[in-house]
């Protein structure tokens, strides 16, 4: 039995003083008041203990090409020519790089405060799409490098079939994602095989790309393969992409989706950026989880999320780090929130009144997060994982300020700094600031990219 003694704690019934959290197998067993701690506890002093978050989309193999694509071309830049310089890195990215990068920023991740990564994998193939030897070898890489960092993990494989909603064919580095639905299937049930030899909190989803890389029938197929686990699926993030599908099906994507499929609580739908009214409160009402990627979503130029109607529909959240440009989760609650801002004209928009901004954004985003994931986890709460985490007010010129106050200092007005420890399922891996391996999964990632920088 573990137990952490905290002075505040956000709680799943709300803010408490002096409380001692017990875990044990990775699962809160006793949330208690006490006067002072016990010389077994670990006391975190003036820290508050928080739920920590569930990183609900990553693409961890982009966090090397962070950077690379902000140089202006001849014409105007869009989504679909930062894909262009995407698909060009892939050709030198080999399985070694994709475990040293998918361990650095996993790393990155867990100093930031999220406890746990859905991890949207698709790169498959060998460069110029032959499959590996194992057809699942690059998920033993995403699996084996989240086990090395401590990091909680849903891994979830894409089925990436067709070049466009015409159904044409695969082109130059889309080939590595590449697969028809035999090879999935033998991807996933690789995958599963590998999961047997990881730690017990980590689970496997499935993952339809898109609407412009699966056709109808395939999306029937891979939406029942693994009953009630979690499926991801890219959906409304750039107009050209609404007006394809909308072209191809007579429907917009999201209206498309919610009519031709048993979208639930075991769905998570990344981006939605473009949605009517209508497909924004229907996505609300059927309890799939938006997957809001705020930095990447701003990078890309993708459009700023229907989330003050979202809310108001009591629809459920979670943040993602996406293209992994930048590894902030305070960036990414406060760039959601800004963003709503710009779009009305208004001020702390997604909070009910009289309330914390920050607090809400943390408290739902973490049961958001867990749920889309579908991990047992988004509050500190007895059953629960022990995924945690403490900010220290202190560092970040807050130790004066009550707790919502404190929080509300953390994402809106200090710089990235502020979380010292994390746990994963009972796992402590980041201790003051900072991971155990931190300099060498840093010196193996310098290796990587510097490899491929050259390259490209």
């Amino acid at each position: 039995m573990q137990k952490v003694f905290a002075k505040s704690a956000l709680l799943d019934v709300g803010w408490a003083q002096d409380v001692r959290i017990s875990f044990e197998h990775g699962i809160i067993k006793k949330i208690e008041k006490s006067t002072q701690a016990n010389s077994d506890d670990l006391n975190l002093g003036d820290q508050i203990l928080l739920p920590s978050i569930a990183n609900v989309h990553s693409h961890s193999f982009q966090r090397a090409m962070a950077g690379l694509s902000e140089r202006r071309g001849p014409s105007t830049d869009s989504f679909w020519t930062w894909r262009d310089v995407m698909y060009r890195f892939l050709d030198h990215l080999s399985v070694e790089d994709i475990h040293a990068i998918a361990a650095f920023t996993f790393m990155e991740m867990a100093e930031a405060g999220y406890s746990a990564v859905g991890e949207f994998h698709y790169v498959h193939h060998q460069p110029g799409g032959s499959p590996y030897d194992n057809p699942s070898e690059t998920s033993f890489q995403i699996i084996n490098a989240a086990t090395e960092v401590g990091l909680g993990l849903t891994h979830l494989p894409v089925l990436y079939r067709f070049g466009g909603v015409d159904e044409g064919e695969l082109k130059g580095g889309q080939r590595r994602f590449g697969s028809d639905i035999g090879l999935f299937h033998t991807m996933v049930e690789g995958a599963q095989h590998a999961l047997k030899e990881a730690p017990s909190d980590y689970n496997l989803g499935v993952a339809p790309h898109s609407l412009r890389a699966v056709n109808p029938a395939l999306l029937s197929d891979v939406s029942t393969m693994l009953p009630d686990a979690p499926i991801h699926m890219h959906i409304a993030e750039q107009l050209a992409e609404v007006g394809d599908v909308e072209a191809r099906f007579g429907a917009r994507p999201v209206e498309w989706l919610l009519d031709n499929q048993d979208v639930n609580e075991h769905w998570c739908l990344i981006h939605c950026t473009h949605m009517t009214q209508q497909e924004t409160s229907n996505l609300a009402q059927s309890g799939a989880v938006a997957g809001l990627c705020p930095i990447t979503e701003a990078n890309l130029g993708d459009g700023i999320f229907n989330g003050q109607h979202f809310v108001s529909e009591r629809g459920n959240f979670g943040i993602g780090s996406d293209s992994d440009l930048r590894i902030s989760l305070s960036e990414e609650l406060r760039t959601l929130e800004h963003a709503q801002r710009y779009a009305s004209n208004q001020r702390t928009v997604l909070a009910k009144p009289n309330s914390s901004n920050a607090q809400f954004l943390i408290e739902r985003s973490a049961r958001g997060g867990a749920q889309a994931l579908g991990r047992n986890a988004g509050a500190l709460e007895i059953g629960k994982l022990a995924d945690f985490m403490t900010i220290q007010p202190d560092r970040f010129l807050a130790d004066d300020l009550p707790n919502s106050l404190a929080l509300d200092y953390w994402l809106f007005a200090a710089r990235d700094e502020g979380v010292t420890n994390l746990w994963s399922a009972g796992r402590h891996i980041v201790k003051d600031g900072q991971h155990a391996k931190r300099e060498a999964l840093t010196r193996d990632f310098l290796a990587s990219i510097k490899k491929l920088r050259a390259l490209l």
